[in-house]
């Protein structure tokens, strides 16, 4: 008889899909990762198994060493972007702050004194002259009173004239 010609045992259906399943795993395990660590314990454990599915089990250390290398990217592009972030949002800002709080006492010497005195009108500025000098210096209007002054029209009256043009 040739090599090509001999009879094959018949399989059992169990082991049809033994085999089945055995295919499926060598298509799985390049894309998932854990179901290579299982695949990979499984074989690991028994030798016999290991050495008919030596594939398969190369495979199963291509797919976590291809994992391993991904996480490592993936960490490093993580590590990159927080530092762009950083870079450039939190430390401008912390420059920021820094600068404004030593900047600040700095900027409050450079500005000009400020006349503290409100704007002066004739009369306050007669009144101003009949006062006695403060202590600090500085000359201040009296305080204006709320309450009505005896030569002032009355309001009521006041908008009356207003109101009524035939009157002038």
């Amino acid at each position: 008889m040739s090599p090509e010609k001999r009879p094959r045992p018949k399989r059992s259906g169990i082991e049809t899909e033994e085999e089945r399943t055995w295919v499926e795993f060598y298509r799985r395990v390049r894309s998932d990762p854990a179901l290579a660590a299982e695949v990979l314990a499984q074989l690991e454990r028994d030798v016999e198994m290991k050495r008919s599915h030596l594939a398969l089990y190369l495979s199963c250390k291509e797919a976590l060493r291809r994992d391993k290398a991904r996480q490592a990217r993936h960490k490093r592009i993580g590590f990159f972007v927080r530092w762009l972030a950083y870079t450039l949002f939190v430390m401008p800002w912390q420059a920021l702050r820094e600068f404004g709080s030593e900047g600040r006492d700095i900027a409050i010497e450079m500005l000009p004194e400020a006349d503290r005195s409100p704007r002066q009108t004739p009369r306050a500025l007669e009144t101003a002259a009949a006062l006695p000098p403060s202590p600090s210096g500085i000359t201040t209007p009296p305080r204006r009173s709320r309450k009505a002054r005896p030569d002032a029209t009355a309001p009521a009256e006041a908008g009356a004239e207003k109101a009524d043009p035939a009157s002038s």
